[in-house]
């Protein structure tokens, strides 16, 4: 009995303790509902609305990336969907070098991966960087033609992924391209070249991928580059489909543009010191023709300075096998500095020759040496040279044309007979032989006009 009483009493005691722990508990859960009430009405103005927690994850601050967008609960492997996938895209030029096409540039693509969306009211969007691309579908865009490109990775990947709340993705990567561009160099440096950056899905042929240009040719801006040899005559984006016999047809992006060359750069470096140098050389025509040393001397120079000019220009440009435009003005230049050189030669000769002939006709003494005379100063002295005189002629009408006219009407020329007779090819040599200065006046004349109108050819033709 006295056993049943102590177990009594201890089941009672038990059961009051559990009590009175339960309603402390109480008490504190209450106290603490009020204390977050307070807190909430403190911070938002009222009471949780449990809802909109539940409805914007992206307000959970303990929440990862990867459990936010459920990147574990896909295969990112597969694309977003099973039909063809749309990518758009865009591109911006940061800066270009046009010797060996190398472009750097903002390329951005657009796509909708349902698997990525999340719930959110207040965020437009979220934003990461290289290190969540690696784990998600992107599209495998590689450039077509291209012999080396990279990404930029200082001081981390530039790479950037922004993925909206119903899905939708922008893809950002800053990326150098060095392409090939069939360049035409006929006209150079006055030509205008034609070269287009090509993008193109490596994986999915277009069946599985559809790529187009966002926003039509306002997709690529290049408002803010500024080229050292070329200016940007015309920029614009195309579209278009690419077959390989083995895998089928793919979509494929354009960025076409044309460049015109400046030329002002070329002007100062080739074309204006050619045209001195050629300039120069027509100074002989107005030295004496028997101041051999300063002639000879002056069409060495200006030979050996456009040989220079020459040489020069053809290390610096690019190196193709057919005839550039630049070519055929240096090399014209260059024969007309030679045949101002040949034409002194052609003056020495013929002026050797009338000295010889006069020699032979007792006009000058045989005692004189041509050579000792021009050994000082190299010039020949006409008061060291004795020249007979030539005989008067005699007139051969010796009274008046009038009367005399009257006087034999039988003498009057016959119509149609020619008056002055027309010299043959010899006599016209022997006549430039006998007067050589004849040839440096003709050459003041015919070189300059003949230059002027190769000028006037050249430039209507290339410019």
């Amino acid at each position: 009995m006295r056993v049943d009483m102590l177990t009594f009493l201890a089941l009672a005691t038990a059961s009051l303790f559990i009590i009175v722990m339960g309603g402390r508990s109480s008490g504190r859960r209450k106290n603490k509902e009020v204390f977050l009430g307070e807190n909430s009405k403190f911070k938002f103005g009222g009471r949780i609305d449990y809802k909109l927690k539940r409805q914007d994850s992206t307000k959970t601050l303990l929440i990862k990336s990867e459990q936010l967008l459920r990147i574990e609960d896909h295969d990112f492997a597969m694309r977003p969907g099973f039909g063809a996938d749309v990518v758009g895209a865009t591109l911006a030029v940061e800066s270009a070098l046009l010797v060996d096409f190398t472009m750097t540039l903002y390329l951005r693509h657009y796509w909708k991966d349902e698997r990525l969306s999340f719930p959110s009211r207040n965020n437009q969007s979220r934003t990461f960087d290289s290190r969540l691309v690696k784990k998600i579908w992107v599209p495998d865009v590689f450039f077509v033609h291209s012999k080396r490109s990279f990404i930029h990775d200082t001081t981390m990947e530039n790479i950037m992924l922004r993925v909206y709340p119903d899905g939708n993705i922008l893809y950002s990567v800053r990326v150098t391209v060095t392409a090939l561009c069939s360049m035409d160099f006929s006209s150079f440096p006055l030509d205008t070249q034609n070269c287009s950056l090509e993008l193109e899905s490596y994986a999915y042929n277009e069946n599985d991928l559809m790529l187009y240009w966002k926003n039509g040719n306002d997709s690529l801006r290049t408002d803010e580059i500024v080229l050292s040899q070329f200016f940007i005559k015309h920029f614009h984006a195309s579209n278009g489909l690419a077959f390989y016999s083995s895998t089928g047809w793919y979509n494929r992006l354009f960025i076409n543009f044309i460049l015109r060359r400046h030329i002002f750069f070329f002007m100062l470096q080739t074309y204006f010191p050619t045209m001195l140098m050629v300039v120069l050389s027509w100074v002989s025509f107005w030295i004496d023709r028997r101041a051999v040393p300063a002639r000879v001397s002056l069409g060495i120079t200006t030979v050996l300075t456009m040989s220079t000019i020459i040489t020069g220009v053809s290390s610096s440009m690019p190196q193709v096998s057919y005839v550039k435009a630049v070519d055929i003005y240096l090399w014209t230049s260059f024969l007309f500095v030679f045949l101002s050189v040949i034409e002194y030669a052609a003056v020495n000769y013929c002026t050797t020759l009338e000295e010889m002939r006069k020699m032979k006709r007792g006009k000058i003494p045989s005692t004189y040496n041509a050579s000792q005379a021009m050994a000082f100063d190299g010039c020949f002295h006409d008061d060291e040279i004795e020249l007979t005189t030539f005989p008067r002629m005699a007139p051969t009408l010796t009274t008046d044309p009038l009367t005399s006219s009257a006087q034999s009407p039988d003498i009057r020329p016959i119509e149609g007979t020619r008056l002055h007779r027309q010299r043959s090819l010899r006599e016209n040599v022997d006549l430039l032989v006998s007067n050589s200065y004849m040839i440096d006046s003709y050459s003041r004349l015919a070189f300059p006009m003949s230059y002027l109108l190769f000028n006037i050819i050249y430039w209507s033709l290339y410019s």
